[in-house]
């Protein structure tokens, strides 16, 4: 599979280029970016080509990575969809619900195939234990903390302008979402959202199943104070989401594994445009509270989608 990146920053750096220059069974086309020496220099560490014009990119290729700002990947990945470029997409899937539905949608009328990278889906220890606890219908509730300290460090992602627009809810709360809703199910109320120092934010969700969750999302913490965990209560007691063993890379070439199954296979990837579009629904709910837009909790499905007592159809 021919494949393109469209992206130059610090994520298509570390993680998309490194990975699609080493995986067996993709061909790293070219690189297209915003500043075209970025794209240059890029291309060049990794023997590919760079493209000045992102159309001409996606008609030499069958699929396009994206190392992008939401926004701006939304807009990419419905042209590059139109192009009949299969997608491997990164979170949050775009910055709004209606940039989110026109990707699903360019998605399903092109018929090409799409995976979001939530990074804990494509690690082996986290793949397995939600697969484990997604058995389990007697969960009664979880926490969620995903702590980090981008923003008070010297980290390349905190001088990333949309992180620091959306803040936490929207950089790490697609980590968390994708871990809970497959065990838990579908959100069928973002019930509070309030925020805390700095960009931290509390949301309090509800569950199809009838389970809560409450989430502690921050890119502003003590590095001391930084971290990830997930942790599961119910009938059969308490578990933990294990700590992964790989890096970004090794992630990213299971997520490329997954992409070229679902465009063989022409199937649905679990994390596939869909999905994507499903967390930032929920995203944006938890949003309009913090915004003051909401009283009393919020629906976090597309309108018209509900089945009796707002749960998600």
């Amino acid at each position: 599979m021919r494949i393109g990146l469209l992206g130059t920053g610090p994520w298509a750096e570390l993680a998309h280029a490194p990975a699609l220059s080493l995986h067996g069974e993709l061909e790293f086309t070219g690189v297209w970016g915003r500043r075209p020496q970025a794209a240059r220099e890029l291309a060049e560490r990794h023997g590919t080509r760079a493209y000045e014009d992102v159309d001409g990119l996606l008609a030499e290729v069958d699929a396009v990575a994206l190392a992008l700002p939401p926004d701006v990947q939304a807009e990419l990945a419905v042209r590059a969809a139109r192009a009949g470029c299969h997608l491997l997409l990164d979170k949050p899937l775009a910055a709004t619900v209606a940039q989110g539905r026109a990707v699903a949608g360019a998605v399903r009328e092109a018929g090409v195939a799409s995976v979001v990278f939530f990074t804990a889906r494509f690690q082996p220890e986290a793949e397995a234990w939600i697969a484990g606890q997604a058995g389990r219908a007697d969960w009664f509730t979880a926490r969620a903390q995903w702590l980090g300290s981008v923003l008070t460090g010297d980290s390349p992602f905190g001088r990333s302008p949309w992180r620091r627009e959306k803040g936490a809810l929207w950089d790490v709360g697609p980590h968390a979402l994708s871990v809970l809703l497959p065990v838990l199910g579908e959100v069928r109320r973002v019930a509070a959202a309030a925020p805390g120092p700095g960009d931290t934010v509390h949301v309090v969700l509800e569950h199809a199943g009838g389970a809560s969750s409450v989430l502690t999302l921050s890119l502003s913490a003590p590095a001391a104070a930084a971290g990830a965990t997930v942790e599961l209560r119910g009938g059969a007691g308490v578990t933990v989401l294990p700590e992964s063993t790989q890096g970004a890379v090794p992630a990213l070439l299971r997520a490329a594994d997954a992409l070229l199954a679902a465009a063989r296979g022409g199937h649905r990837h679990p994390c596939d445009a869909a999905f994507g579009l499903r967390v930032t629904e929920v995203l944006a709910a938890a949003e309009a509270l913090l915004d003051g837009a909401g009283r009393g909790g919020r629906d976090a499905g597309p309108p018209g989608a509900r089945r009796a007592g707002g749960m998600p159809a």
